[in-house]
């Protein structure tokens, strides 16, 4: 390190030395490369500047800088008596720069230095930097980086440094990374890497720090590390490797930080660690660690932090502990442990979690937290309280509710005068806060590397939030490890716990204060009930709020709800210190009739019980009597049959009042009326807060009815994603059906792309390559990554809305199928538009997510060709889209596919890659279609399409021409199928278009004029 510093300044140092005779210059190659990689990165630099004089931006700060912020180009002028300057380090730190990672950095090949942290970029790491002999660190922590490590940059000599950090990378470790001959640091962390650990890396016997922390990893910790005999710091925090971990870490005598938690596998003894004298840093967490805490580890003297929580530890706490003067926080939380309380931990200075064990406590204070000290839950045997350390509690009623607002103050969500409780109470690294009615919370840990003095376990959220109750995610209580909520004195029976989320720490904006990941589980009554949680990919995006219902069976009074970092997610990003459990508010409610209270008399007696009857008999009859005259004047009846399907639909949508709706149309205002569709009329609405709607009304005379009203209530309400339309929610009163969506500012892609003329959008390449992936991970979501696996059943480009930024959202789920076996209920009568529908399910009503593959392709090709599929020449004459791409694509001419609105303004390869994928897409075989989630990584170029098919006319290095099935003997297949498979059931067209929103009137004339 100090090295490295001493060379960097020595460096910056000859920048300044100035030849009195001569000006030293930069070769014009170089000036060349850095205005390529200028150009790469989205860097803006000034070139009327020399690059190595310092001046202009090259070496500048900018106002208010974030943490970690560097702008520094440096030259080495002493080449050539002085004469030439070899640039030798790029650090352009915390800038969140908009571009890809540059390959024409091999062209500065004194280059030393590739610091390129905290930014925004995408792309892939070229293996040709591997070429570069001189490289000494590449940092690259915190982009958008994909595809897997290039296992040439292990032929760089003198490479000391790779970091890799918080990056989307994939794959497995290079086998070649044995190679590396130099190299002191390898930190992985936080991305999708897989495999095995490769055997080859014994050989970096030079290693001084190896993080892989937060990885898909397999296998078990290998032996093989015993070899690093110059290790200092080790990160293995939630990589999916299994234990023990190897003896063989007892050679490691250097180690000064140790981190390993969160192993899969069987039961493993205390590693040998006794002769690790410097250690400063241990942390063995959920380790599946039995017996005895070692001796040795009260004589480790030089221990900060010392976290040994969640394994199954027994025996007693060591005496010898009372030597660990210096150790700031000690875990022992979830173990077995035994016998009494030292009495050294109740010494001031120390933060000591010693909660969920079997300690025998001499407490007599009845306090669980005596200063630093949390006992909560941490004796057993006591029947006489809630709770081992608080003898003298004793609750003095029953609840059958409880409400906390996690981190904020006292909140009323809405009229009924439902309360939250305040939880602003400060937290802490081993802390017990009880409250004044019937909860407490317990948090275990300390925010680790973020260099504050004092950590921070309330967050206060300064943007507006989107969801019902907003004031209920204004502040978050947040935890490094481990919070447990726990409420008692509840009446016993079955609850539903509500938790509310919402990720207010990181940004939705294009920089890298948006690429964080928080990940963590959630426990409710010792149940694992989520596992990897991300509240940001839940809720579809940062600032939206989130709820999960769980069903808990309260048999002792109590209910615990635990939320636990399990080693996964970011920890860096935007700021160290930024990861662990957050959660915004928890409701905890009967699911069984609570009873009325008696009702006190005028002179302070309760009614007797026979008043009582009466006067439920009085109501009752009361109740019978209304209900009759409502029957009788035809107020109920069979119009009832929607709220009955809708019991039992687990809805994440809110209710809206008729009336609340009435005025935001201004009672339905023809003037707002923006279509109508299968439905009925759809309006354009405007709530008290703002917000902008769209309303769809459920037409008496619809052909669709209530069944897929019903339907597509369910579907959409389950969904939450970027590219799936919000539907906000829903108004049923009396003979209004009702839905409530977001208003779309752009309409549908089919008006924007072939719409009338005056509708029409000028959308450039780069727009419609975005509207290509996002549709694409939409879909993915719907087949792949939600709850509820749901094929759409009739995607085409009517059914995909726009944004005020473009971005697309797939609407249209009246047709949505549960991809489930069980669900027999559900119709498989085929339902689509012609010319988006897949062979197999138009002909024989198969049904799987391959047709919705197959209607993308579709959609795929009307993006670039800017034409809709069924196109019509004449009153004669019609064309399918595909048709002419498979035309195209015979004669080796696919670029004439693309709309001539883009003139030349487009990237070619892009272009082929995305009509590839659509001609795969179409595929007349279901099983040879790709899934959703492989097509987004080839559209984002994370993976390489097989059997590509490039136009002729363009050349491109990359693109190596496989043959694919010809779509013509393809179609002649269809034709021959068809005269032998009977059509047994209806083609229609789609039961909820899009128009139903946006609708969209196009005559011949129109097309006769386009073509």
């Amino acid at each position: 390190m100090f090295f490295r510093r001493f060379l960097i300044f020595s460096l910056t140092v000859l920048v300044c030395s100035v030849n009195l005779g001569r000006a030293a210059t930069l070769p014009a190659d170089e000036l060349d490369a850095l205005k390529q990689i200028g150009k790469t990165l989205g860097k803006e630099w000034n070139f009327s500047v020399d690059p190595c004089s310092g001046g202009g931006n090259w070496n500048t700060s900018a106002p208010n800088p974030p943490k970690g912020y560097n702008n520094t180009v440096t030259c080495n002028c002493s080449y050539e008596s002085n004469t030439i300057c070899h640039v030798v380090s790029i650090s352009l730190k915390a800038q969140s720069l908009p571009g890809s990672v540059p390959r024409e950095m091999v062209r500065l090949p004194y280059l030393q230095v590739i610091d390129l942290s905290r930014n925004y970029l995408d792309g892939t790491i070229p293996p040709e930097w591997g070429t570069m002999e001189q490289l000494v660190n590449i940092s690259l922590l915190g982009n958008r980086i994909t595809g897997p490590i290039p296992g040439e940059l292990a032929n760089i000599s003198t490479l000391t440094d790779l970091v890799l950090e918080y990056n989307q990378l994939s794959g497995n470790i290079p086998l070649q990374f044995g190679n590396f001959s130099s190299i002191k640091r390898i930190l992985l962390t936080s991305n999708n890497l897989t495999g095995e650990l490769p055997a080859t890396l014994a050989k970096l016997t030079t290693l001084e720090e190896f993080r892989i922390g937060d990885n898909n990893f397999s296998g078990s910790i290998p032996n093989f590390i015993e070899n690093w005999t110059s290790l200092k710091n080790l990160f293995i925090q939630g990589s999916g490797l299994s234990g023990p971990i190897p003896s063989g870490i007892a050679s490691m005598t250097k180690l000064s930080d140790l981190r390993i938690s969160d192993l899969n596998g069987n039961d493993s003894t205390f590693p040998p660690l006794n002769n690790t004298k410097n250690l400063k840093t241990l942390i063995l967490r959920s380790c599946n660690i039995i017996g005895q805490i070692p001796l040795f580890v009260g004589a480790m003297t030089t221990l900060k932090v010392l976290d040994l929580s969640f394994n199954k530890l027994s025996g007693s706490i060591p005496s010898n502990f009372l030597g660990l003067s210096d150790t700031d926080f000690i875990y022992l939380t979830g173990n077995s442990l035994t016998g009494p309380l030292p009495a050294w931990t109740l010494k001031e200075g120390k933060s000591i979690d010693l909660s969920y064990n079997n300690l025998m406590s001499e407490n007599t204070s009845s306090d669980c937290q005596p200063r630093r000290l949390n006992l909560f839950e941490s004796s057993k045997g006591n029947t006489t309280g809630i709770t081992s350390c608080l003898r003298d509690f004793r609750c003095e009623k029953k609840y059958y509710f409880l409400r906390i607002n996690c981190g904020g103050k006292e909140v009323k969500v809405d009229d009924k005068g439902t309360t939250y409780e305040a939880d602003g109470e400060t937290g802490g690294p081993s802390k017990f806060v009880l409250s004044k009615t019937n909860w407490a919370f317990s948090s275990t840990g300390n925010f680790l590397d973020d260099r504050r003095s004092r950590d921070t376990y309330i967050w206060d959220n300064i943007s507006s939030i989107s969801g019902q109750n907003p004031e209920l995610y204004m502040n978050a209580r947040l935890s490094p490890l481990s919070l447990t909520y726990y409420g008692f004195c509840l009446v016993n029976g079955n609850y539903t716990v509500t938790l509310h989320f919402a990720e207010i720490m990181f940004t939705d904006d294009r920089t890298y204060s948006s690429l964080g990941r928080r990940i963590f589980d959630v426990y409710v009554q010792g149940t694992r009930v989520l596992k990897d949680f991300n509240i940001e990919n839940e809720a579809g995006g940062v600032n939206k709020a989130i709820f999960r219902n769980f069903t808990a069976a309260v048999t002792a009074n109590t209910v615990e709800i635990r939320l636990y970092w399990a080693g996964k997610g970011t920890t860096g990003i935007p700021d160290r210190g930024v990861y662990g459990p957050l959660i915004s508010a928890i409701s905890v409610n009967a699911d069984f009739p609570v009873p009325t209270e008696p009702v006190p008399s005028e002179n302070g007696k309760s009614m007797s019980t026979g008043a009582i009857v009466g006067i439920i008999i009085a109501v009752l009859f009361t109740i019978l009597l209304v209900l009759g005259i409502l029957w009788w004047k035809g107020c109920l009846g069979s119009k009832d049959t929607i709220g009955q399907d809708l019991k039992g639909l687990d809805l994440h949508t809110g209710s809206f009042p008729l009336r609340q709706i009435k005025a935001a149309t201004n009672n339905f205002d023809p003037a707002n009326k923006i279509g109508e569709g299968g439905f009925g009329p759809v309006y354009k609405g405007l709530l008290s807060d703002g917000t902008i709607i769209a309303v769809k009304q459920l037409s008496s005379k619809s052909k669709q009815g209530n069944r897929e009203f019903v339907n597509e209530i369910g579907m959409i309400s389950a969904l939450q994603h970027p590219h799936l339309v919000k539907l906000h929610g829903c108004c049923i009163e009396g003979n209004q059906l009702l839905l409530v969506y977001e208003y779309m500012e752009n309409n549908s892609l089919a008006r924007a792309l072939f719409g009338p003329e005056e509708y029409q959008l000028k959308l450039d390449w780069p727009t419609r390559h975005q509207i290509c992936i996002g549709i694409a991970r939409g879909l993915a979501y719907l087949h792949e990554e939600s709850r509820l696996k749901i094929v759409h059943r009739d995607i085409k480009a009517t059914n995909v809305l726009l944004d005020k930024n473009l971005n697309p959202k797939i609407s249209d789920f009246g047709l949505a199928k549960l991809d489930e076996e069980d669900n027999t209920h559900i119709s498989t009568r085929v339902a689509g538009t012609f010319g988006y529908m897949a062979p197999e399910y138009a002909m024989r009503g198969y049904l799987t997510d391959k047709a919705d593959v197959y209607s993308f392709g579709v959609v795929l090709l009307e993006i670039v060709s800017g034409r809709s599929n069924t196109s019509i020449r004449s009153k004669e004459d019609s064309f399918y889209l595909l048709d002419w791409a498979n035309s195209l694509k015979a004669k080796g001419k696919l670029m004439e596919l693309v709309d001539p609105r883009l003139e030349s303004n487009f990237n070619k390869k892009e272009v082929i890659v995305t009509i590839n994928v659509a001609l795969h897409c179409t595929n007349a075989v279901g099983t040879e279609r790709p899934s959703m989630s492989a097509v987004v990584s080839i559209l984002e170029g994370r993976e390489h399409i097989q059997g590509f098919v490039p136009d002729s006319s363009v050349s491109l290095d990359e693109m190596k021409p496989k043959e694919i099935t010809s779509q013509d003997q393809v179609t002649k297949s269809n034709d021959d199928q068809s005269q032998i498979i009977s059509m047994d059931v209806p083609w229609t067209t789609s039961s909820t278009p899009t128009s139903d929103l946006y609708p969209i009137t196009m005559d011949t004339d129109y097309w006769e004029n386009r073509t």
